[in-house]
């Protein structure tokens, strides 16, 4: 496999040529901060200003977008993960099912609200969660699930709608990597009791640094509201100028997840973007896909209730049979050699992972059963594990380019995969 420039004096596929810079500001994107940066408001806490902040217009706009009623904007994705499980009563002690694929935050926010992650195995051509391996994770002291839609592919909600129902539990539907999917015509993120997205620097829609929670319950979204604003809540009728518009009330107490003013109007300026750029990557998606399904690759699939993807990143198996004694790793090193794009092997199985270590942190040490609980020596599940050494993704930025981008990726495989392989 090549190392850091392709291998035997051969130019690489991309020769130097750039690709698609991500984030791009929409227009209107530098107006709306400039607006904010003289305003005399930058954060919902400061005074009344005569007028809804930026904050609520994003809301309003973001919840008409997926066709939820309520949006309650957030400092992150993690933060608004929190805020979902805590409104949904998950506490300490509750357990969580989460799948085994996925980012760290799946399971540190559920350690973050003194819960228990359980991590179940993932449907292997989707690499989201399975609802059978969910049902088989409950146990009585089960209050949730979480399930989120992973690169390009939406969860099976149908399955896992079902199963939430069956046994009493919420369900909490993670979208950071799904704005503006469909599943059976609805956006990704209104099927759970409550929908959460990241709008960090990686994602679709983004702000740098942000997230929301998405409900169509009235009860969910005060309790987030307050659970993000330290324990206060918009006032009914607007104060006069120049007093606090965020009222103490006392109902429930909270911590500090705002989102800025600055970040709400950058997502105001991006979202009426985000159709057409998610259309413009599902195409060029649509065409790779033919072109490394002809060399023997497979990519990944989709739930069958999809209607329309969102590739927050693409993602593809080298399968054993086709290419026996091939690693990802190997693989991608070889690839981002050739094409000057970070390709890398899928997420590692979270109880494998690195950031998933509640042993360093002594807020989690509740008690000897408590960390046993923890522990993630517990877990050795088969599928989350082969995709591991098995996928690889790349991010969607890369999709935002022409046809013949896509042509310059397969060709990049096809030569990995091409050369011999190191025994």
């Amino acid at each position: 496999m090549g190392t850091d420039t392709a291998p035997h004096a051969v130019p690489p596929v991309r020769g130097g040529r750039p690709w698609p810079r991500w984030p791009r500001p929409a227009a209107g994107a530098a107006g709306a901060l400039l607006d904010v940066l003289h305003s005399d408001r930058w954060s919902i806490a400061s005074p009344y200003g005569g007028g809804p902040t930026r904050e609520q217009r994003f809301a309003a706009e973001f919840a008409a977008y997926l066709g939820t009623r309520h949006c309650v904007p957030t400092a992150s994705g993690t933060a608004a993960l929190m805020t979902a499980l805590e409104a949904c009563g998950v506490g300490a002690g509750d357990e969580v099912i989460v799948p085994a694929l996925s980012w760290a935050a799946s399971a540190s926010t559920v350690l973050g609200v003194n819960a228990v992650p359980v991590f179940a195995d993932v449907d292997p051509r989707t690499l989201c969660l399975d609802p059978a391996a969910a049902e088989a994770a409950v146990t009585p002291a089960t209050k949730a699930i979480v399930v989120v839609h992973l690169y390009s592919a939406l969860a099976d909600l149908d399955g896992l709608r079902a199963v939430a129902d069956r046994h009493g539990l919420a369900l909490v539907e993670d979208s950071a990597q799904a704005h503006g999917a469909t599943y059976r015509g609805r956006k990704a993120g209104t099927f759970g009791d409550v929908g959460t997205f990241s709008m960090h620097h990686t994602k679709v829609l983004t702000s740098g640094e942000g997230g929301a929670a998405v409900t169509d319950d009235p009860v969910l979204a005060r309790r987030i509201e307050h659970l993000r604003a330290d324990g206060r809540a918009r006032a009914v009728r607007p104060p006069a100028v120049g007093l606090p518009e965020l009222v103490e009330t006392g109902e429930l107490m909270g911590s500090n997840r705002c989102l800025s003013e600055f970040q709400s109007a950058l997502l105001s300026a991006q979202l009426p973007e985000l159709d057409a750029l998610n259309a413009v990557r599902r195409g060029n998606a649509e065409l790779l896909d033919g072109l490394l399904a002809a060399q023997g690759l497979r990519p990944q699939d989709t739930s069958a209730g999809t209607t329309a993807r969102t590739y927050f990143g693409y993602a593809v198996e080298l399968p054993g049979e086709a290419f026996p004694g091939v690693e990802a790793a190997a693989v991608a090193q070889a690839v981002t050699a050739e094409l000057g794009l970070h390709v890398r092997p899928v997420y590692a199985p979270l109880y494998a992972s690195p950031l998933y270590a509640p042993a360093t942190r002594p807020r989690f040490a509740l008690g000897a059963g408590h960390l046993a609980r923890l522990d993630p020596g517990r877990y050795d599940l088969p599928r989350a594990r082969r995709a591991a050494r098995s996928w690889l993704t790349f991010h969607h930025a890369a999709l935002l380019g022409e046809a013949a981008d896509m042509h310059d990726i397969a060709e990049a495989f096809g030569r990995a995969l091409s050369r011999p392989q190191p025994t």
